[in-house]
């Protein structure tokens, strides 16, 4: 049972204090749920507004070539400059043929560009787009071209440089640490801050970080946090949190604490058991092993209950020390002993009884009273019963202890100690109690053989 309570008091100590061991857990998945959903509204901004720009290029597309279908006359770029003029994105839109040579565009002078990338298609759309650098942009821009014939096609040109920009990420943001954005082949089109703790699978897994699309535009942002800087401005609720926890575990601990030691083990009533006689006496034969002959018997207490299952000592007889209630029971067996025995104790005086006694039994002098009354008027003799003296726990102040002995002495009862070199009490100490019988543990015993010369120990106990 010791082994028990002390496997139950470790998960005890365990579930107590697992909030202060999972706190910190449990606010890193909080930190990273927060910031996480804060890169994600600020990556949605960014891909949502390179959609709305690659989108605005296709209708201002169809809404010129609808208006006039006439390439390049005047009134073709009249339409054009008006819708332009209605557009937040679109800055130039022209004509070429396949070989790049320029019929016409919306703005006088001629625009120089730089293809950066292939062009690449956006699914259920006859556009493609692809990036370019334009003269005096330090971002590429976009070009969003729609095939005329097979020798033409007219192109809308987007300026990205409001649409790529930190500007663009919700304020309380000042932990991103990377964000770029791509074509969906890998084609970079604008990137702030170092993307090579992105890139590496084992550094990223520091970082908080999120990849959005442009929807069907074939384009794609991604953006990075530093989680330790991220977490440190949740400080305050660590260090509250913690605190908490602390808090917490200490009074579940000194509740469990409380409760196990006045714990009585599931389905276990002791003191209902004692008060209706189920602890009762079974009684082990003791037998001089040089004659074969029944020397006496031990008192062993086992709790039988209603259905008929009897359950070994070992699970309650520890708790039964440590509550107290080890005192009545001795009493109760004590009771069932003179029922039992008394008629076969008459007819062989020479018969021991040995009945235990524990450390409860030795605080004060009741034990002496509780034999005189039970005994005294028994057929069962003083001389005939043999208390043993069981040390689970220390028997305490020693001029108490030998003031019982002393008292169950005068009485004409004898005592024994039990397993002896195992308990509590040195050699000297037992020589003190003036015991009659030491029962020596079997742990002494088992070594010797017909081949042991001597066990010294074992020696010092007999001699003693």
């Amino acid at each position: 049972m010791r082994q028990k309570s002390h496997i139950i008091l470790l998960v005890i100590c365990i579930l107590a204090f697992s909030p202060i061991f999972i706190v910190g857990f449990v606010l890193d998945g909080y930190v990273r749920t927060e910031e996480t959903a804060k890169l994600v509204n600020g990556a949605n901004n960014i891909s949502s507004e390179a959609q709305v720009a690659v989108y605005e290029a296709i209708s201002v597309m169809e809404d010129v070539l609808n208006a006039a279908p006439s390439l390049c006359t005047q009134s073709f770029l009249d339409s054009v400059s008006r819708r332009m003029q209605r557009s937040a994105f679109v800055r130039q839109v022209l004509i070429e043929n396949k070989l790049g040579v320029r019929y016409c565009e919306a703005l006088g002078g001629q625009v120089e560009y730089e293809v950066l990338s292939e062009e690449l298609s956006i699914p259920g759309r006859r556009e493609t787009v692809s990036a370019v650098r334009m003269p005096g942009l330090s971002v590429p821009g976009l070009r969003v071209t729609r095939q005329i014939d097979a020798n033409k096609h007219i192109s809308a040109f987007v300026t990205s440089g409001s649409i790529f920009s930190s500007e663009q990420l919700p304020v309380g943001m000042e932990n991103v640490s990377m964000l770029r954005v791509a074509f969906s082949d890998g084609t970079p089109l604008f990137t702030i801050g170092d993307a090579r703790d992105f890139d590496d699978p084992e550094k990223r897994a520091k970082l908080i970080s999120v990849v959005t699309f442009a929807g069907e535009v074939p384009m794609r942002v991604e953006l990075a946090a530093s989680f330790e800087k991220a977490r440190a401005s949740y400080a305050d609720l660590y260090v509250w949190s913690i605190l908490f926890a602390c808090a917490f575990s200490g009074m579940v601990l000194v509740l469990a604490l409380r409760a196990v030691r006045n714990l009585s083990l599931p389905s276990f009533d002791l003191e209902h058991a004692i008060s209706v006689g189920e602890i009762r006496p079974f009684y082990q034969p003791v037998i001089d092993v040089t004659t074969g002959r029944v020397y006496g018997c031990e008192v062993l207490a086992r709790w039988v209950k209603p259905d008929g299952e009897i359950i070994s000592p070992a699970a309650f007889i520890e708790y039964a020390e440590v509550t107290g209630l080890a005192v009545p029971m001795t009493i109760s067996l004590m009771e069932s002993v003179r029922q039992d025995l008394q008629e076969i104790s008459s007819m062989f005086p020479d018969l021991r009884i040995s009945i235990n006694l524990f450390e409860g039994h030795f605080r004060d002098g009741s034990v002496v009273d509780d034999v005189v009354a039970i005994f005294g008027d028994s057929r069962i003799s003083y001389g005939q019963l043999v208390f043993e003296i069981t040390e689970r726990f220390p028997l305490g102040e020693g001029t108490q202890a030998n003031s019982v002995i002393s008292g169950l002495h005068a009485l004409g009862c004898r005592l024994a100690l039990d397993d002896v070199g195992t308990g509590h009490s040195s050699l000297a100490y037992i020589q003190t109690l003036g015991v009659d019988i030491v029962k020596i543990d079997r742990v002494f015993i088992e070594p010797i053989s017909d081949e042991t010369d001597s066990s010294p120990i074992l020696d010092s106990l007999i001699n003693m």
